[in-house]
């Protein structure tokens, strides 16, 4: 794999060179969940007797969960009077068919495959709550390869909340200045900044916000799981 692609910029590997594990988050960056969760709101549409959502529409949107895709396919948010109700419907339905299509993005094995060769540890940081989070880390067999795995509801806040990096990074023994966290979602990095962790923008997965990953602020940007694969190699290389 090359260091940069046409769209990626060389990377100046010193921010990295300073880190000694990497967390992920999952949902758009680990693992293309979309189309399961697409389904599962679809499945509360075909109930109403409505048309399906485009999954266009809902793909962008899935790194927010629940709140996103109802938003999405019904047009209300969590102030709604009937979202919590939604919400648990949605939640219901996605736990019943967690892993029909959802897969790691194409190019991902690699880079953990390489971490692991390398002994570099990593981890995952999502907000999907861990009745959701354990069985399907489970089922992708990455429950016996990741260092930790940290869930929406595993402490108080979730991100763009640091606590839950801060979690992981206490569960990995590292200090959070010597951890990278990668993520598709505006609150990814923000979280990652808020830790003081090195922060990269996974500009391949849902990526829903309006400004795109360029603007976010993080310290890279991957733009392909190659790219990503390339920035991550000088993790662990300190000197």
């Amino acid at each position: 794999m090359t260091q940069n692609t046409p769209d990626t910029p060389s990377v100046d590997g010193t921010a990295l060179r300073a880190c000694d594990a990497v967390l992920f988050d999952f949902d758009g960056t680990l693992a293309d969940t979309a189309p399961d969760l697409a389904a599962a709101v679809n499945q509360m549409r075909h109930a109403r007797g409505l048309a399906p959502a485009p999954y266009e529409k809902l793909r962008p949107l899935a790194s927010a969960g629940a709140r996103g895709l109802i938003g999405g396919a019904f047009g209300i948010g969590p102030d709604d009077r009937e979202f919590a109700a939604m919400r648990e419907e949605f939640l219901a339905n996605y736990a019943a068919n967690l892993r029909v299509e959802t897969a790691l993005f194409a190019g991902i094995d690699a880079v953990l495959d390489d971490l692991d060769a390398r002994g570099v540890r990593w981890g995952i940081v999502t907000n999907k709550v861990a009745r959701l989070t354990d069985p399907l880390v489970k089922l992708m067999h990455l429950d016996t390869r990741a260092a930790c795995v940290v869930s929406g509801d595993t402490t108080p806040y979730s991100k763009p909340h640091p606590a839950p990096l801060l979690h992981a990074a206490q569960a990995l023994g590292i200090e959070p200045t010597r951890v990278v966290y990668v993520g598709d979602d505006l609150r990814d990095i923000q979280a990652g900044q808020a830790a003081g962790m090195a922060t990269i923008a996974a500009a391949y997965g849902y990526c829903g916000n309006v400004e795109p990953p360029a603007q976010w602020n993080a310290d890279f940007v991957a733009d392909t799981a190659e790219a990503l694969f390339a920035q991550l190699q000088f993790v662990g290389q300190r000197g």
